[in-house]
């Protein structure tokens, strides 16, 4: 393997912990930790899924991509040649491409969701949350699997500082302690926080994807998918810009399982039969042909459900997680009554336009 950048060994190893130390003194000054309402089960599937992710998932993927390497002698170090730099961000772009659509299949799929989902059951934010995640999602998360590749083709020190890099921004976007607010409350860095928000992802970028529900009109769990890079999300139209951060986080209908089932799953499954993580649990229609007639209020935001699985008619519940539908936001211009489509079908939703009738 080649050698390690500045010719230390494990230096990203060491520098990754002290990106997370750094973080974790910053939370404890700033009184977050102190002022948190983290339960011992949040604690153990944070700290719980960020060791054996570090030191079990990675380094046996990486270990088992250069075991079976050994069958193809020619590829090996075949891009040892390449200037580093050129490695340096071929090896990022990649690897957040993959993360970007992986993370956005995890909410548009079922089965992912399930693995997914406890990365947004997290109520209040921190450095721990970034590797919140059931054991099964990293396994198959193929940018992990992009760390062995690149690494047996020769770009173990493009591997190693991206790790570091992409951490960075990682974290930092998780972490309570929110470094753009600086940039958003002077105008004279507002030049340059538009430019690497365009760019990098922020934490008020990310902490809108973790917020609890759309309807608070900042958050959006169905957008801002990127990892290291907002651009991604800018090309594939999921970009939600914001310079506020959530009053609430977490899931709208959390059953609250226990930490061995929301990180085992499926290995282990819930006994709630409400809960997403029980074997037989299946989502119903909950559609009607007939609208529903609800009184609105001028200026009021209310959240529209287009999934069709809400049981709270015609409002979102965030049922539609794990499903490529996401609630519509919309704000009433009067006071009154209206009819809201519950059939799914009109063309003018919220509002129903007859298409039940047809």
């Amino acid at each position: 393997m080649e050698e390690s950048i500045l010719g230390i060994p494990d230096i990203d190893v060491y520098l990754v912990l002290g990106i997370l130390l750094f973080f974790i003194v910053l939370e404890t000054i700033g009184g977050y930790l102190h002022n948190s309402k983290r339960s011992f089960s949040d604690w153990v599937q944070e700290a719980g899924s960020y060791a054996i992710l570090g030191l079990l998932i990675k380094p046996g993927i990486v270990f088992f991509i250069l075991y079976i390497g050994h069958s193809f002698p020619n590829l090996q170090y075949s891009l040892h040649h390449y200037n580093f730099w050129g490695l340096l961000i071929f090896y990022l772009f990649v690897d957040d491409f993959l993360q970007y659509w992986y993370h956005r299949s995890a909410h548009e799929y079922p089965f992912l969701w399930k693995l997914h989902r406890s990365h947004h059951q997290a109520e209040e934010m921190g450095f721990f949350v970034s590797y919140r995640n059931a054991f099964l999602y990293y396994i198959l998360m193929p940018n992990i699997w992009w760390i062995g590749i690149f690494t047996f083709l020769g770009g173990a020190k493009a591997v190693a500082l991206g790790l570091i890099l992409k951490q960075l921004i990682i974290i930092s976007s998780h972490s309570r302690v929110s470094y753009d607010k600086f940039f958003y409350r002077h105008q004279w860095f507002h030049p340059f926080i538009s430019v690497w928000e365009r760019i990098f992802i922020t934490p008020a970028f990310h902490h809108a994807h973790h917020g609890k529900s759309k309807s608070d009109g900042i958050s959006d769990p169905n957008s801002n998918f990127g990892n290291m890079f907002s651009i991604w999300d800018q090309l594939f139209g999921t970009a939600q810009f914001t310079r506020e951060f959530p009053k609430a986080y977490g899931l709208q209908n959390d059953q609250k399982e226990h930490w061995a089932t929301a990180y085992f799953y499926p290995v282990l499954a819930s006994d709630n039969p409400d809960s997403e993580l029980h074997r037989k649990h299946k989502k119903t229609p909950t559609t009607t042909l007939e609208p529903t007639l609800i009184h609105l209020e001028k200026d009021k935001k209310y959240l529209w459900c287009q999934c069709g699985l809400s049981k709270n008619q015609p409002f979102c519940d965030g049922s539609h997680h794990g499903t490529k539908h996401k609630p519509l936001l919309f704000t009433a211009k009067k006071t009154g009554n209206a009819k809201l489509c519950n059939c799914k079908l009109t063309k003018l939703g919220p509002f129903c336009d007859n298409s039940h009738i047809v």
